[in-house]
């Protein structure tokens, strides 16, 4: 069974900075990729980075230089360090993982930034 618990997200001013998680099962962690994803009001979901399970990583343009996307094994856990936000940057974001070809979500966690 896939499991993704996040936690981090929140209200922050424009300039500041969040850090996301994203804990996962044990074999899931181990073995697949995994990355986030945001999701704006009225737009539609896009990848903001994502890592292997041996650790490359990718990033949307946007977030490049501002975002890093890491990975602690021991706690089976996925990190997105959020720098330099901005308001065009709120959205709910979404741990995710592939397994065999399909995507699974997190339940979300909601980032606001302010200008």
């Amino acid at each position: 069974q896939v499991q993704l618990v996040e936690s981090g997200g929140g209200l922050v001013q424009a300039g500041g900075s969040l850090r996301l998680s994203c804990a996962a099962s044990g074999s899931i962690f181990n073995t697949n990729p995994m990355g986030w994803y945001r999701q704006a009001p009225g737009k539609q979901r896009e990848l903001v980075a994502g890592i292997t399970s041996g650790g490359t990583t990718t990033y949307a343009d946007l977030v490049k230089g501002r975002f890093t996307i890491s990975r602690d094994n021991a706690k089976n856990t996925i990190y997105l360090q959020m720098n330099n936000l901005k308001p065009e940057d709120t959205a709910v974001y979404y741990c995710t993982v592939l397994v065999r070809a399909i995507i699974h979500w997190g339940q979300g966690t909601q980032v606001t930034v302010s200008s």
